[in-house]
């Protein structure tokens, strides 16, 4: 098994940074270190799994490490944990998604607390705790399973055969989106939609929009609804992947 590897930041490799790395090393993984520097950070990137930010004597990273850090743990799914006074947390937590921050630790920290936090994460990441849930409600279990396989390795994926299923499952689970068949019998996505947006619970679920029909009017009726999207249904794999991900992107 591949060794998990985590890059330490700070502005210089102090005796308490280079002590951090060292109990990284010493508990079974690769840690390493790198200045508040975009470009050292960055030919040093490959194979990081999780970031740890120090921070010492208000020592901060710029805006344009934020961003480089921002924009590449967004891309891998990868998190932060950054490290510091009271003050400096709360810098961070200001400039960066919360999501990406899987846990704060004020100095002077416990070295054993902090590798028990880093092996916790990566638990934690492996079961699949930090994917989005998407929920695919559609009739046909044939295109069900086919979304499910394309979708699984990236994402936690529920599936409902109905719109009543579908709310069913809603009042005991919690979805980031719904992939939502425009055309199905009985409720149909319409009728699905108004039903979720009138519910307090439901209503701020981002809902894209799944459809057979690539006439305009179809797809005008579609977009009349406002719902956060549609993709039509003879998108392939990739584009569906590339599609999610820039809504994700775009929703933070």
């Amino acid at each position: 098994m591949q060794k998990k590897r985590i890059m330490v930041i700070g502005e210089k490799e102090t005796f308490l940074v280079k002590v951090l790395v060292q109990k990284i090393n010493e508990s079974g993984m690769i840690g390493v270190f790198e200045p508040f520097d975009v470009n050292a950070i960055g030919m040093d990137w490959e194979g990081t799994d999780l970031v740890t930010i120090y921070m010492n004597d208000g020592d901060r990273p710029d805006e344009k490490v934020l961003r480089f850090l921002i924009d590449k743990l967004t891309d891998e799914d990868k998190m932060m944990i950054p490290i510091g006074e009271k003050n400096d947390i709360v810098f961070i937590q200001k400039s960066v998604p919360l999501e990406l921050i899987y846990k704060s630790m004020l100095r002077p920290i416990d070295n054993v607390e902090y590798i028990m936090t880093v092996k916790e994460q990566f638990n934690k990441a492996e079961q699949g705790e930090f994917k989005k849930t998407i929920l695919v409600v559609d009739d046909d279990p044939s295109y069900l399973n086919l979304v499910r396989e394309w979708l699984k390795d990236k994402y936690k994926v529920s599936m409902a055969s109905s719109g009543l299923q579908a709310i069913k499952w809603l009042g005991k689970n919690k979805a980031d989106l719904i992939l939502l068949d425009h055309e199905m019998p009985v409720t149909s996505g319409p009728q699905v939609l108004e039903m979720l947006r009138s519910d307090t619970d439901t209503k701020n679920i981002p809902v894209i929009f799944l459809t057979g029909k690539s006439d305009k009017d179809s797809v005008m009726s579609v977009v009349s609804l406002k719902p956060e999207g549609y993709l039509l249904k003879t998108i392939d794999r990739r584009e569906l992947l590339d599609k999610l991900e820039e809504f994700f992107i775009l929703s933070r």
